[in-house]
């Protein structure tokens, strides 16, 4: 069999060639006749997405009559669990804390970048899923240090050893000043307890340095499975450990059942018995919550869990539901796991992964994420670890085996949320079983009475302005809160990735082109209970909040980003949000602008992609300096 040639750019193979490894390259050649069919399925997502829009179309529940797109099992079996899976492996048995975070900082030379993967690995999570999609930079060759990191820190390589034990210092400091006692007692055995996960980028996303034989580029899935499993699957099988996977941004069973065919392939030719790769799904998406058991179902052998999350999920809703002038979210604030159609998606997660396949497997629920970090003033600390733990109890008492954690420091405050039960996990809890009546699908969309405000607004557009600069500097993930909190330890940094500025333009955009009514007068502003958020009324508060942030202090806004990335950030949220036409990814606007630093440069790559996004529906991914 031929195998295809590949295009890298520039001299990557050879500054990186101890990732692009002749085996991993190999690897992305081999599995790269995929890239065309992603490419269609995003072409039909797309097509999807402009058919709803069009004719006012709700998503729905599949015909249980049919077949999964890309398989041979019907609807039926599929929700009834009438297919193959696996028992959940040993290492992920217990998951009570997963933390979450890229394995590289941006322009950082090795020792401090590979810092990221020993606070993790020492932290004392049950797992880290270190990240190469929403909170790791792209910019440079970041997604390549990030590969770099991972390996050296699995491979336990001697850089990675010095660093570790220096860090391990670092966090008892930490650890005796907050809790008066330390938390590592031996670093070396510490790096062993927490199980590796890796994140990769979506089926949405290209990758910025590959491309295919006919100058396509390469779909970043692709590219992160083969280079992670290539590069880490011999040393992981070695130590006893899992090769574990969490997919981001499925949308479909259809686009599940391609990931299970690009994973099957990529074991076939590596030797490995199907199913050794395990893998986490991310519910972020709308559409995908119609599909639980089908997207179980078309993943097989290969699925281990879900997890639910926030503001992706949220972005989604409102994406989904962008025609319909009647659809309005409220603040971001009010958003929670037990609004309305928040607590209807995480019911049906629950009840899906407590459905057994046809060998009595059940699946594992991982909850959401905790995005506080404990640094601020006394009082401020002290009530939001509150919140945090009350947080972790309610979704270990409605079935959650374990949860998320943003940063490292958060790790032993939340663990004792599921230590004290004993349990490992909650595997096969009873609930009731899943229904797909017309009531479930209006739950999924179910609204409720919430604030919508102009210190709302503020939040949103001071949050996105920020995300956006940050991702320009290479930080996909960012410690962030609104600028009118600057200064106010009280009001504790949260970590934040890629979702909280796609939610926070997509909330804007609805309040803009549906119009909102605001439900509270302000007296700052003038805007009174009953008017309607105008265009005006947007472009004002965007002015005064880019303003904040033009006089934060280099704390809050590196000054070298007041003149380069920020206004480029600016120049995006106002694009996307005053868009006619929603446009459906915040992040194109953002990579297409990767590395550039020119804001007149950035105002035609901005125009070029919504011009062809409006004109023929066709998104802009690949990379421009490519």
């Amino acid at each position: 069999m031929r195998i295809p040639k590949i295009i890298i750019r520039e001299n990557l193979d050879q500054t990186y060639s101890d990732i692009y490894t002749a085996e991993a390259l190999q690897a992305i050649a081999v599995l790269s006749p995929f890239n065309k069919q992603v490419k269609k399925i995003m072409e039909s997502r797309i097509q999807r997405r402009h058919s709803r829009n069009s004719n006012g179309l709700r998503i729905q529940f599949l015909d249980q009559e049919g077949t999964i797109e890309g398989t041979d099992i019907s609807v039926r079996d599929a929700r009834s669990g009438n297919f193959e899976g696996k028992p959940v492996p040993q290492d992920l048995q217990r998951q009570w804390i997963q933390g979450t975070g890229p394995s590289a900082k941006p322009n950082a030379p090795l020792q401090n970048s590979i810092r990221n993967v020993a606070y993790a690995l020492l932290s004392g999570a049950d797992g880290w899923m270190f990240d190469g999609e929403d909170a790791l930079g792209q910019t440079n060759n970041m997604s390549l240090d990030n590969q770099r990191n991972l390996k050296l820190a699995i491979s336990r390589s001697p850089v990675f050893f010095e660093v570790a034990e220096t860090v391990s210092k670092e966090i008892n400091n930490w650890a005796e000043g907050f809790f008066g006692h330390p938390i590592i007692h031996n670093w070396e055995e510490q790096l062993d307890f927490t199980t590796v996960i890796f994140r990769a980028r979506g089926l949405h996303l290209d990758d910025r340095h590959i491309k295919d034989e006919e100058g396509v580029a390469m779909a970043a899935s692709i590219v992160d499975l083969s280079l992670y499993v290539v590069n880490n699957y011999e040393v992981l099988l070695k130590r006893g450990s899992s090769i574990v996977l969490y997919l981001p941004k499925i949308q479909t069973s259809g686009e599940a059942a391609l990931w299970d065919k690009m994973i099957s392939a990529l074991e076939h030719h590596l030797q490995l018995e199907n199913g050794t790769i395990r893998v986490y799904v991310l519910i972020e998406q709308l559409e995908a919550t119609f599909q639980l058991m089908e997207i179980r179902a078309a993943l097989g052998k290969h699925f281990v869990g879900f997890n639910t999350g926030r503001w992706d999920y949220i972005n989604s809703v409102s994406d989904a539901m962008a025609w319909d002038p009647d659809f309005v979210n409220p603040n971001i604030e009010s958003i929670t796991m037990t609004y309305g159609y928040m607590r209807n998606y995480e019911d049906r997660v629950r009840r899906a992964v407590n459905t057994p396949d046809k060998s009595g497997n059940f699946a594992l629920w991982q909850g959401g994420m905790e995005p506080n970090i404990p640094v601020g003033s006394a009082e401020g600390v002290s009530a939001s670890m509150k919140k945090a733990l009350q947080g972790g109890e309610r979704e270990q008492n409605e079935g959650a085996s374990g949860k998320w954690v943003a940063h490292w420091k958060m790790v032993h405050i939340i663990r004792p949320v599921w230590e004290k039960t004993g349990n490992q996990n909650q595997l096969g809890r009873k609930f009731p079983a899943l229904t797909y009546t017309g009531l479930d699908a209006q739950g999924l969309l179910e609204l409720e009475n919430a604030p919508r405000s102009i210190d709302g607004a503020r939040n949103l557009i001071s949050v996105a302005l920020q995300y956006g600069n940050a991702f320009g500097q290479g930080m996909q993930a960012a410690a962030l809160k609104p600028a009118d909190y600057f200064g106010n330890d009280n009001v504790l940094y949260l970590m934040e990735d890629m979702a909280t500025g796609e939610i926070r333009v997509s909330i804007l955009w609805e309040w803009i082109h549906k119009n909102a009514v605001i439900s509270e007068d302000d007296p700052h502003s003038g805007a009174k209970n009953g008017e309607t958020f105008t265009i005006g009324l947007f472009e004002r508060l965007l002015e005064e909040e880019y303003q904040k942030l033009l006089l934060a202090n280099n704390k809050d806004v590196h000054d070298d980003s007041k003149t380069t990335t920020l206004p480029i950030s600016k120049e995006i949220v106002k694009t996307y949000v005053l868009s006619k036409s929603k446009l459906p990814w915040f992040i194109d606007l953002l990579n297409i602008n990767l590395n550039n630093m020119d804001l007149k440069e950035a105002k035609a790559r901005i125009q070029k992609y919504t011009e062809a996004f409006i004109n023929d529906k066709t998104r802009i991914t690949e990379n421009l300096d490519f």
